[in-house]
């Protein structure tokens, strides 16, 4: 019997996110890799992936694909025997925050997607990370994503709810995991999430910054098969 997991990605992410993780899980477990590339908000994205998942399923997400996974336990909260929260935050975007995605949109619509990426990369790799194939397959995943689904993708994130007041509401085994050097969500906010969550279970991933499924995926390969077996 196959246990059901589906990995959310996060922005400008495709299912290469989660290849190396996927590659360690070992048997008894059946990842599917969402689709988020279609829908300009994160109802709508939460809205496809339950129509398109098996009827009970755990759940895990890393950054945007942590916004869309606390919206899916809104929408069907009965559907979901596991939650992952893996390098994300509950909180909605600040103003400065807003701000600073429109000024990153608009050089995206000008053509230059490509600078935007590679701007990007020391703030999700940790800097043992930056130079060498773990930077370039982050750089080209961001270009296979493409600039419509870039901008519907930054589009749904700074309309977010801030899902704080739900998270007293969860009541399944529930993973909170962050990369020990990640910059974009630094550990306090997910500190902050885990303590309002009953019973979640704070892991910190070493060597890895925003993206610990491919910069440590041993880690969390590890984190994700206890989470599994609560």
């Amino acid at each position: 019997m196959y246990q059901p997991l589906v990995l959310v990605p996060g922005l400008r992410c495709d299912a290469h996110l989660y290849q190396p993780l996927i590659a360690r899980l070992g048997d008894g477990i059946a990842p599917a890799v969402a689709d988020v590339s279609r829908d300009d908000s994160i109802a709508g994205m939460a809205s496809r992936i339950l129509a398109a998942a098996p009827a009970r399923f755990a759940l895990a997400g890393l950054s945007m694909g942590g916004y869309v996974v606390l919206e899916i336990m809104r929408q069907a909260p009965e559907r979901v025997t596991h939650l992952a929260l893996l390098d994300t935050n509950a909180r909605p975007d600040s103003d400065e925050r807003k701000q600073g995605r429109l000024a990153e949109m608009e050089l995206v619509r000008q053509g230059k997607s490509a600078l935007v990426s590679r701007m990007a990369l020391p703030g999700l790799l940790a800097p043992a990370h930056l130079d060498g194939p773990i930077a370039e397959a982050v750089h080209d995943m961001a270009m296979r994503v493409g600039v419509e689904t870039y901008l519907r993708q930054q589009t749904a994130i700074m309309g977010r709810v801030d899902s704080r007041p739900y998270l007293k509401d969860i009541a399944v085994p529930t993973l909170v995991g962050v990369g020990a050097e990640d910059k974009l969500i630094p550990l306090p906010l997910s500190e902050e999430m885990a303590s309002m969550i009953p019973g979640a279970e704070l892991v910190i991933f070493p060597d890895a910054g925003h993206i610990p499924t491919m910069e440590n995926p041993e880690s969390v390969a590890e984190a994700i098969k206890v989470w599994l077996a609560r």
